[in-house]
């Protein structure tokens, strides 16, 4: 807890404002965006959250303050990388980057697997890039492949956006499971040997829960490219991504806007891991920078896809691509407010102390802690650092448990339940024209479940078997 702030009072604070959220988004005409504002602040008021600068033991405390910098931080991390994002969609698509992609993907993995195509390209390209703009990256390959197949946009964008989460969850070098590994003072190789196993099964379950979202939810794009709900039909492979008359970019160009920025990324990521110093270490980690690299990555596809093209073309692309994240942001901006409000109170802290001191086995600890985190405040990173914290020392003195297996522990308790407060929420299913909040929770926040679900029984055989 914070200063003298109630953690019981947040609690029931927390209830409160969660149930007025859930009513807001499926009852009412509010929308979700003024809707976790507006939970925000009541979690805040009713919780006693100070609505003035108030310093409780040298920490100042002012809702709308937090709710501003909740907020502000969570789209200075992401805002920008989701411009780029979006920007670099919409040139595929145009294009016809994404139907080369597509193409490509059917011939190497065969048809019929396109979901396991997908899920694949997102598993491999979360590890060095986060999962939220990767899946804004990759959706045209999806939606490609959803107007050419007949399969459906919903069943494929969940398969990409499962393997995206996993790996971004689960293995090194991405930041959260990297803090992770540093935490509990385990070698980082082992941790992702490890991670990388145990990811395969539940990125298994999740391709089999999109090919059954797939028939639920049959959404192919129209000509115009939007998102419309038609009734049931198989998959067609008899058309061809690409029409007789049209001319579409080779593989190198259309893959190129794509992979060099993930390549640069990853180039960062491992000479910092080699140790690496000097002008080269200084060049590789400017352009190894999301932003820059993604920056690189636009305008790689500016001039390799769409040189041809006359430039009013091209600025109409890229601001019709603009204008569709507005939504996203706002909305991600949304649920990092509100859970800024639930981090600054000492909520988080509250709880997973509480369970730390409740005899939980000390192998499930961890992973209780990271779950309970993360639904409470929405954010997979700072859920399984907050669990590391707080389980480490007690997992490291006890010696009765595998330091690896409680990291691990950590990092699938992140994935629990995504919902209105996560980002990667509301960037999956906006991107895939889900409106409904119903709609939303079964084809997003059921589909992490799921993945959490898996782990949490690798978990448990894990700590059976190794100590």
């Amino acid at each position: 807890m914070v200063g003298s702030l109630d953690g019981t009072r947040m609690l029931i604070a927390l209830i409160i404002g969660i149930v007025i959220l859930v009513f807001l988004v499926l009852k009412t005409k509010v929308h979700a965006f003024l809707a976790m504002l507006i939970a925000a602040l009541l979690i805040g008021v009713i919780g006693g959250f100070p609505v003035v600068n108030t310093d409780f033991d040298g920490v100042t405390l002012n809702l709308v303050t937090s709710i501003k910098n909740g907020f502000g931080n969570t789209l200075g991390s992401v805002g920008i990388i989701i411009g780029l994002g979006v920007m670099m969609g919409q040139i595929f698509e145009a294009s016809g980057a994404a139907k080369t992609m597509a193409h490509t993907f059917i011939k190497i993995f065969g048809k019929g697997r396109e979901e396991i195509a997908l899920a694949f390209t997102g598993f491999l390209v979360s590890i060095p890039v986060f999962c939220d703009s990767g899946f804004v990256v990759l959706s045209p390959i999806a939606k490609s492949l959803s107007k050419a197949t007949k399969k459906s946009f919903i069943g494929l964008g969940v398969a990409l956006a499962s393997g995206l989460v996993i790996t971004h969850s689960l293995v090194p070098p991405t930041p959260g499971p990297l803090g992770v590994c540093g935490i509990f003072g385990i070698d980082v190789g082992a941790f992702l040997m490890f991670t990388l196993v145990l990811a395969i099964p539940m990125a298994i379950c999740c391709i089999l829960y999109s090919k059954f979202l797939a028939k639920k939810y049959y959404r192919i794009p129209d000509d115009n490219g939007n998102i419309v709900e038609m009734p049931y039909q198989e998959p067609d492979y008899s058309g061809d991504l690409k029409a007789a008359d049209e001319v579409l970019p080779s593989a190198a160009a259309s893959f190129a806007p794509l992979f060099v920025p993930i390549i640069l990324i990853l180039l960062d990521t491992i000479t910092n891991a080699v140790g690496l110093t000097g002008p080269a270490r200084t060049a590789i980690s400017f352009i190894g920078q999301p932003i820059v690299a993604l920056i690189i990555g636009t305008l790689l596809a500016i001039y390799m896809l769409a040189a041809s093209r006359p430039r009013d073309e091209v600025i109409a692309t890229m601001e019709q691509g603009m204008a569709s994240a507005g939504i996203i942001l706002l909305l991600t901006g949304g649920g990092g407010a509100l859970g800024k409000v639930i981090a600054d109170s000492g909520l988080g802290n509250y709880l997973a102390n509480a369970l730390a001191n409740a005899g939980i086995p000390l192998v499930v600890l961890p992973l209780f802690i990271s779950t309970l985190m993360r639904f409470v405040q929405g954010s997979g990173t700072v859920a399984m650092t907050t669990a590391a914290s707080i389980s480490a020392p007690i997992i490291l003195a006890s010696g009765t448990t595998n330091p690896v297996v409680a990291a691990i522990a950590c990092c699938v308790g992140s994935l629990f339940f995504g919902y209105f407060n996560d980002s990667y929420f509301w960037v999956v299913n906006r991107t895939m024209g889900v409106t409904e909040a119903k709609d939303q929770i079964r084809i997003w926040s059921f589909t992490s479940t799921i993945a959490w679900a898996v782990g949490v029984v690798e978990v448990i055989v894990l700590g059976l078997l190794i100590h």
